[in-house]
């Protein structure tokens, strides 16, 4: 973990970079999203005046630890910057997050964030999503056995996250389903995201499109900066 961290050190402080003072913050969650927090955390330290919005309860336990002021999204009517990481960046700067389990508060927070940036390393770019063949998909507990069944009608091959010896639970309470993208690859990502959506039990996917304003990708001690394309 720490050398993940340390290995994302560059991308982390070009993303502080465009903190300005006085922001409101969304703060990720996993390894790319921690070394963001560590950078935020000492420029706070420094005199950096932000509040954050967590995505998580692990995020926000670190928050506090680095000093970071936390807010919620009732107390503030936007985000004005969001940093969190990605699972697989496609090259329109179309995302699938959610292996760490977070996906449903991520999304909220980009939602709400007037500008999204996605920090990785670059072994999440691919070049379609679904390549590492693994779509997250947050569910509520009643609704597991008919959102399996449905997505099996759509070809989803699904199993139940578990996390020591137990269905994992997400901060909401609810169970992720991971799916077998097979072939790995998802070449009308639109598409699937409505179909999933419209199964009743879903809450929400790992499927972020065209929520990502910029993508920062360690490529050895260099940033390279992508822009999210409509084409």
């Amino acid at each position: 973990m720490a050398a993940a961290t340390h290995d994302l050190r560059a991308i982390a402080e070009r993303a502080v970079e465009m903190v300005q003072d006085g922001n409101v913050v969304g703060l990720g969650t996993g390894h790319a999203a921690t070394a963001f927090l560590h950078a935020l955390g000492q420029r706070v330290r420094a005199g950096l005046r932000v509040r954050g919005v967590p995505t998580s309860e692990a995020s926000a336990d670190l928050a506090r630890q680095l000093g970071i002021p936390l807010t919620t999204l009732e107390e503030v009517e936007a985000i004005d910057i969001g940093v969190d990481g990605a699972d697989e960046v496609d090259p329109r700067c179309n995302l699938i997050k959610g292996y760490g389990g977070a996906l449903v508060r991520e999304k909220i927070v980009a939602a709400s964030a007037r500008r999204f940036v996605i920090v990785v390393g670059p072994e999440k770019l691919v070049p379609v999503l679904g390549s590492h063949g693994n779509l997250p998909i947050e569910v509520v507990p009643f609704g597991l056995p008919l959102c399996r069944r449905r997505l099996a009608d759509l070809g989803f091959t699904c199993k139940v996250r578990m996390q020591d010896g137990a269905a994992f639970v997400s901060d909401n309470g609810n169970n992720v389903l991971d799916c077998v993208i097979s072939p790995p690859r998802l070449e009308r990502p639109e598409e699937v995201e409505e179909r999933l959506r419209a199964i009743p039990g879903v809450v929400g996917t790992g499927l972020f499109l065209g929520m990502a304003h910029t993508v920062l990708i360690q490529e050895g001690d260099q940033v390279v900066v992508r822009q999210h394309s409509e084409s």
